[in-house]
């Protein structure tokens, strides 16, 4: 696998425009179909329910976009940002510690907040940690490298 070479930045943009893309179609769509009582249409009612759902999924992108400039990178340290490679016992793969965001976008990506971005963010580049993907389940995996941050912006 290979994390392509992307700006975050642009790749969060790009994802957020395309949430309020769909925002703007749903609410379009609930306008054009508006007769009778809103709260009895369930069309409607499912309509406003995803938009609320895009609502804030709009709102931790566009944190996420605004947290860019504030993360910090330490050499020899996985960081959110970095570019890593792992050895889950298949040989060498490489990675994006990011957001979900990024993983919609089409980019290789483990999130900080899942068990494997867990173990990795903020252990020392060369060694093994162990964590849990699922409950009575260990595995290991071996940190070769954490590049640099990707550019924040273009």
């Amino acid at each position: 696998m290979t994390v392509p070479a992307i700006d975050r930045n642009r790749v969060l943009a790009t994802r957020l425009e395309a949430l309020r893309a769909e925002r703007a179609e749903l609410v379009a769509e609930t306008r054009s179909d508006s007769r009778g009582d809103l709260a009895d249409q369930a069309t409607n009612v499912e309509t406003l329910i995803r938009v609320q759902l895009l609502d804030e999924r709009i709102a931790s992108v566009e944190l996420e976009i605004a947290d860019l400039d504030r993360q910090r990178h330490v050499d020899g340290v996985v960081s959110v940002g970095d570019v890593v490679t792992l050895d889950l016992g298949d040989g060498d793969e490489t990675y994006l510690i990011g957001s979900v965001e990024q993983a919609y976008a089409g980019v290789d990506t483990i999130t900080p907040g899942s068990p494997l971005g867990r173990a990795i963010v903020g252990a020392q580049v060369g060694s093994t940690v162990s964590y849990e993907p699922r409950r009575r389940v260990r595995l290991e995996v071996v940190i070769k490298a954490a590049g640099e941050p990707l550019p924040a912006s273009a």
